[in-house]
């Protein structure tokens, strides 16, 4: 039960973090460049909340005895 609630955590967490990255991308079209967006995305918490949910995600994957992923 553990490694579902994980799973939907991280699910749940990364999605959020995807979506507002891609909101974000209106930036370029103001008027900011490709290194501007990077360095502003990177500081965001959102960008945090994408790679949080993807290492929950990976947990919830590994086999509790050998450490290898389903």
């Amino acid at each position: 039960m553990l490694r579902i609630s994980l799973f939907i955590i991280g699910y749940i967490l990364s999605v959020i973090g995807l979506f507002f990255i891609l909101l974000y991308l209106n930036l370029l079209v103001i008027g900011y460049s490709f290194f501007e967006f990077v360095y502003f995305i990177i500081r965001s918490i959102y960008c945090d909340l994408f790679f949080m949910g993807i290492i929950l995600i990976i947990l919830s994957l590994r086999r509790p005895k050998n450490g290898l992923l389903l």
